[in-house]
């Protein structure tokens, strides 16, 4: 079986403790278990070279790991209570040093040798002996020494627990089937470091990692979702194993890291790699940065014992949650007890079965267990994995046997049936509850480490937390002690860019995300924090003034009924509908008079109508525009306006043909004048304006439109088609007719008093003009609502224009001059006219 491994053994065999004459324990069942209780020596040529565990340095780590073990068997074989733990079950242990990767491999197939020989007794033979072949392992301590054992074991459904073994890869059921574990999944602790960076805002980052598949592995998770957080990786190096040609390598990587000016680093890295690493960052006197590290050296003394350790900054970590093992420490002084009462001398080959002791113990433990390794916190942590691995498969074991009802069965159980049962396994430990996913993973979180340090003398503090399931991570800075010079409270930037005000939006400078120039954003644009590369365009019923994250609501601009304005010009309007009444009505009940007569008699009441019409035109002004309002708007106000301004032209060339021309044009006058040619002439003017207003609106019907462009910020609600051709048409035509009324009124300034209006026309005309200039001036200047108040008023004016010019001074005959409103007065004015010409 070991020949295709090609494994090269030093010695020959297998070390005493891993071939059954180290820490083993007789028992009705027996579970194994993986632990580096020494460093393992370097390795040379192409293969794996498989040397003496002893050789190697003892692992204080590796010790404790192994004892947690030793005392959870020991604990659950004397429980006691109301419901103990497999009652009249006993069991065993055999315990492996996995010093390297090749000896992990090798104590495997040693497991797999008892699995595949033949195997005697039924079922339900009562003189049944398994503890010759395990059940479960328990171990290895990493990712690199666990996925060989996964993949062998899973082959045969033997059931496997890691306490320290996190690369994500192994909770592939696909590959590793019967892989379990108690500490979390590399895809956690990426997801706690990623949120750790995000928290501190730090998106400038290094990453470093051990060339194994703990550190490769844990460097592509993390690599690939940090884009996601908008955080670049500026640099990323891969720390090889220790060789004097890989020497120069681990400075260049430090060097790479002081080229890129980043102040955050990640160290995904196993312990044993990293600290073969940190002598030649300090070396390089590397100060002022913020270390994160992962569960596997983040609280390791195997780090923060190198000299000069802490020269190198502030260092963050994520931990495996701390829980004590009630009693650890107890039993741990019984070994020390023990093993200072051992005798050195005893060969532990020679050891043998007592009744007194059941271990057999070896003088290597002994050895080991007098150095007096302290047990720090990173040790209990790691212990109490162990501790919840083995009290997993004991309570799988528990439901197998069914000794729920007080008694265990006394059959066999074969390692695929536990495997059953350890999928299903939910117990509470220590107010902890214990249970697998359906990938083997636990359902823990990190605690979040912060170094400090008191001189040389170093500490790990408890900082904060992080949830998986949801992703929930809770830091207290204030306990965080930075490195900054003078201020610890200060949190350090790893940025490449500083960021960038508010609306302005990034323009990415190279091929990083993270470094970029700022650039304003222009009005009627706003940055979307969700792409905050690109300026986006507001609606068009929304503005937005430069270097703005949002747009606003434009300001609609009407001239609204419940306006102070508006009300004002509605009392206005109201007046002139007062005054024009009136008059009528006056001259209604004067018609007959000279005064009436003179300013032409039926005609007048048409002008008033006229002007009357005008000025109701103006409330199409108000309020929001409606279709109707549109329409009526322009031509109402065209057509009545032509209506009094035709009269007024018609009653003026009357009035210079009789008083100038009769003389000269009499049959043409009398033929025209018989004929009804003042109406007709009022009418063809009159209906020349009506036909220009319907063609225009047939062409370009006006409709309620929004303007959006005069102002930014606003919304002028308007009606479209207001200046085409035909709108100017119709003003050009005004204006020409304007032009006849005034010439003819004109020509009559030297004609009698009473029939004498060019002073009025005039005055009339000149008010109505100012009034349309003034208006025009203010409307291509302004759309608001003041300029829609102007187009009222100038729409009354003129009509209060012509009324007062026109139609007042005859209402002021007939109500206040009566005398004046005689026929003798008109022929005396008439006769003193004909007098004064020569």
């Amino acid at each position: 079986m070991t020949g295709w491994l090609m494994l090269q053994l030093a010695d020959g065999g297998l070390d005493y403790m891993s071939h059954g004459q180290g820490m083993q324990l007789q028992g009705d069942f027996s579970i194994a278990g993986f632990f580096p209780v020494h460093y393992g020596h370097g390795q040379s040529g192409g293969l794996p070279v498989l040397g003496s565990c002893n050789e190697g340095r003892p692992n204080q780590h590796g010790f404790h790991l192994m004892q947690a073990m030793r005392f959870a068997v020991e604990e659950i074989n004397n429980s006691t209570g109301p419901q103990p733990l497999l009652p009249g079950v006993k069991l065993g242990y055999q315990l492996y040093d996995t010093c390297t990767v090749s000896a992990g491999i090798l104590a495997t197939l040693d497991l797999l040798e008892h699995h595949s020989s033949p195997t005697s007794g039924t079922e339900k033979d009562p003189h049944y002996n398994t503890s010759h072949w395990p059940l479960a392992l328990i171990g290895p301590d990493s990712s690199s020494k666990s996925f060989t054992p996964a993949f062998l074991l899973g082959a045969y459904l033997i059931p496997q627990i890691s306490y320290e073994a996190s690369n994500e890869m192994l909770s592939s059921k696909f590959l590793y089937p019967s892989f379990f574990r108690t500490i979390p999944s590399d895809k956690n602790q990426v997801a706690a470091m990623i949120q750790l960076l995000v928290r501190f805002n730090w998106t400038w980052i290094a990453l470093i990692g051990s060339d194994n598949a703990y550190g490769l592995e844990g460097m592509k998770s993390l690599s690939q979702q940090a884009p996601d957080h908008n955080i670049c990786i500026a640099y990323q190096g891969v720390i090889p194993s220790y060789r004097p040609d890989t020497i120069q390598t681990m400075r260049d990587i430090v060097e790479n890291i002081l080229k890129t000016q980043v102040n955050t680093i990640v160290v995904f890295s196993s312990k044993t790699k990293l600290s073969r690493f940190f002598p030649y960052v300090v070396e390089r006197k590397v100060t002022g940065k913020v270390w994160i590290g992962t569960e596997d050296w983040s609280a390791s003394s195997l780090i923060s014992g190198i000299d000069g350790i802490h020269t190198i900054g502030t260092v963050l970590g994520v931990s495996i949650k701390y829980a004590a093992i009630s009693g650890f420490e107890v039993f741990e002084r019984k070994v020390l007890e023990a093993a200072m009462q051992h005798n050195d001398t005893e060969d532990a080959s020679n050891v043998n079965m007592s009744s007194s002791n059941d271990c057999l113990h070896s003088r290597g433990l002994y050895s080991l267990a007098r150095l007096k390794f302290p047990l720090e916190k990173y040790d209990i942590t790691s212990s109490y994995n162990v501790y919840k691995a083995v009290y997993a498969v004991a309570h799988a074991l528990h439901q197998a046997l069914g000794c729920d009802s007080g008694e265990c069965q006394r059959r066999r159980v074969k390692p695929w049936e536990l495997l059953v049962f350890l999928k299903q396994v939910r117990f509470s430990l220590d107010n902890t509850s214990v249970y697998f996913d359906v990938n083997g993973d636990p359902p823990t979180g990190y605690d979040i480490i912060c170094w400090m340090w008191r001189g040389m003398n170093w500490s790990i503090r408890e900082v904060g937390s992080f949830s998986p399931d949801p992703i929930t991570l809770t830091v207290d800075a204030d306990k965080i002690e930075w490195h900054n010079a003078g201020d610890s409270s200060q949190v350090p930037l790893s940025i490449c860019s500083p960021p960038c005000l508010r609306g302005h939006k990034k323009l990415q400078t190279g091929q990083h995300a993270c470094c970029f120039d700022c650039m304003a954003c222009p009005a009627a644009t706003f940055l979307n924090i969700s792409d905050p590369t690109t300026c986006q365009k507001c609606l068009p019923e929304e503005w937005s003034p430069a270097s703005s994250e949002q747009c606003l609501n434009r300001t609609v601009l009407l001239l609204a009924w419940d306006d102070p304005l508006a009300i004002a010009l509605l009392f206005f309007l109201a007046s002139c509908l007062l005054m024009t009444s009136s008059s009528a009505v006056i001259l209604l009940l004067n018609l007959n008079t000279p005064v009436a007569k003179s300013a032409g008699g039926r005609t007048c009441l048409l002008m008033l109508a006229a002007l009357t019409a005008a000025a109701m035109s103006s409330l199409c002004h108000f309020g929001r525009p409606s279709p109707l309002a549109c329409i009526l708007k322009q031509p109402l106000f065209m057509f009545s306006f032509t209506v009094c301004l035709a009269c007024i032209t018609v009653r003026s060339l009357q009035v210079v043909c009789i008083f100038k021309f009769a003389s000269k044009l009499p049959p043409a006058y009398d033929k025209w004048a018989k004929k009804h040619g003042p109406e007709i002439t009022i009418f063809l003017l009159s209906a020349t304006i009506l036909l220009i207003s319907v063609v225009r609106m047939a062409i370009n019907l006006p409709r309620p439109s929004q303007d959006l462009d005069f102002y930014k910020d606003s919304i002028v609600l308007e009606c479209s088609n207001t200046l085409t051709h035909g709108a100017v048409l119709e003003l050009f035509y005004v204006a020409l007719l304007s032009v006849l009324c005034f010439s003819f009124s004109y020509m009559g300034k030297d004609l009698p008093a009473n029939y004498n209006e060019a002073k009025c026309v005039t005055f009339s005309l000149m008010v109505y003009m100012i009034s349309w200039i003034s208006f025009f001036t203010v409307y291509f200047i302004s759309r608001g609502p003041f300029t829609m108040a102007a187009h009222v008023f100038a729409i009354l004016f003129s009509v209060l224009a012509f009324l007062g010019g026109y139609f007042l001074p005859k209402i002021y005959i007939i109500v206040l001059k009566p005398q004046m409103n005689t026929t003798a007065h008109f022929q005396n004015c008439i006769q003193m006219y004909t007098m004064s010409k020569p």
